[in-house]
Parts: C-alpha cells; structure tokens; sequence
C-alpha cells in the first residue's frame, strides 16, 4: 500500500431510538480490518448528512426523498403517550386519540410522527426538542406522543408510557446515497441487517476449500507388489495353476504330497 492509499472505513449514522450495536458487533466479526464510526444525526438532518457524504448509510426515519436516496424499510414501532406516574392513563394498558381530546398534546419540533393534526389541545409554544418536551411532561405542563423507542431513550423514574391507537406510526429504515462511493462496503452492511450469513452468496465472499490430497494408491502411484508374489491381478488369480507349493491339486491334496506318497510306498513281489 502506498502513502497516499487510505485504508478503508466505513461511516454509519443513526437517529435518536436506534440501536444499532447488534449490527456493528457482527461488523467487527466479520470485517476486523475495515473500522465501523457511528454518529448520531437528528431525523430532519439525517437524510443531508447523506446527501453530504457524511455518512456512508445510516438508519433513518421515513419518509425520506429518494430522488438521489436509497432506502430499505426495516420495520415499524409501535406509538405511546408518555405520562406522569400518577395520571389517570397510567392505570390502563392502551388508550385511544379520542381518549386525549382534553389533555394538552405536547409537540417538539423535532417530531418524528407525520401528523395531519396531533391529538389533544396544543400547548402554547412547542418544545424544542422531544426531550425537552419529556422534561415538561414531568413538570406536568402536557403529556407527549411518540415512538417507543425514543420514550425509552429518555426514560424517567417518575415518568411512563401507554399504548396509543389511532395515530401515525414511524417507520425506521436503512438509507445510503445512490452514488455511493463504497459500494461494497454498504452491500456489506445491507446483508448484515437483512441477516444474510457469511457465506451467502451476495455477502463476503467466503474462503474457496482447499483440494484434498489424492492417496498414493488411488490414481497416483500403484502400490509395489510384496515379494514372491505377482505384481497383476490376474497373476494373483493364476497362483493355483502355477504349481507353486501349497497350490491345491483340483482332485484334492497337495500335488507333492502325493508324489512323495508314492515314492516312500514299497511294491510287494509276485
């Protein structure tokens, strides 16, 4: 590698609520040599940071402009309100939009839901950030809609949160350029989201086997033949009809046993 070669890395963004360590672990598994930096980047910058090349992919909160972005949906959470401890919604397990229609609806200017209208009354100014919005739900100024994840992200001990129905859901997906200028790398980091193996065919490619070594007596070198005895096949059949010794006589014995027998026999005289 020359001086001016820089060694490669990979940049990966992500919104408040994701949690993208299982992916980055399985990165550093299977990519020890290629260093993975995260930096987190609010949903309304994330897609510019993108577009700027400041990040190579991220996890990204729909709906984005694919004109120049691409995207994969990854999956959908669910909506809660967060609440006082002591608030009468507390004691439920679920509530509807409807249910709110007399609380003040806090909404951050950093909302991630795609509102038509939030429910409940509006407060007079709104917050300017969702966690901002959390410390004056505290304070017991309004209560506040929004994904899961982010209300456990800024979890409180006097705080809580509820199921809600009838309202937006967010929708968190992986988004990169489409000139992206390491594409390997980011087909690296789809296939480990998507959680392909790493012998999958459009994942790393895997080590090819080694070839196995060929024994000596097969297809290579034939064995040599034991001393005395016929280096063919068919010799080895063929020892009986030889006349070497221990070979069976066809009509039973041994051919020199026989003789010696007939020898050592004396004739009687007339």
């Amino acid at each position: 590698m020359t001086g001016s070669e820089e060694s490669p890395s990979f940049r990966l963004a992500y919104v408040p609520g994701v949690t993208p360590s299982k992916w980055v672990r399985i990165w550093n598994e299977r990519l020890p040599d290629v260093p993975l930096t995260l930096s987190t980047v609010t949903a309304a910058e994330a897609p510019d940071v993108l577009r700027g090349r400041g990040a190579d992919a991220g996890f990204v909160r729909l709906p984005v402009d694919r004109t120049d972005l691409s995207a994969i949906p990854l999956y959908t959470e669910t909506t809660v309100v967060v609440v006082p401890k002591d608030h009468l919604v507390a004691a439920v397990e679920e509530v509807s939009a409807e249910e709110l229609a007399d609380e003040i609806v806090l909404h951050p200017l950093d909302d991630t839901l795609d509102w038509e209208r939030p429910p409940g009354r509006p407060a007079l100014e709104r917050p300017a950030t969702t966690e901002d919005a959390i410390e004056l739900v505290a304070a017991g100024v309004g209560l506040l809609v929004v994904p899961q994840s982010l209300a456990r992200l800024y979890h409180r001990k006097d705080l809580t949160y509820r199921t809600i129905t009838g309202v937006p859901e967010s929708r968190v997906a992986l988004s990169w350029p489409e000139e992206e200028p390491t594409p390997d790398l980011v087909e690296e980091f789809i296939g480990i989201v998507r959680g392909r193996t790493v012998n999958s065919s459009r994942g790393r490619t895997p080590t090819p086997p080694q070839p196995k070594q060929k024994r000596s007596d097969k297809g290579g070198a034939q064995r040599k033949p034991a001393a005395g005895t016929s280096g063919g096949k068919a010799g080895g059949k063929s020892g009986g009809k030889s006349g070497k010794p221990g070979a069976k006589n066809p009509r039973g014995g041994s051919g020199a046993a026989k003789g010696a027998a007939k020898r050592g026999k004396p004739r009687r005289r007339p």
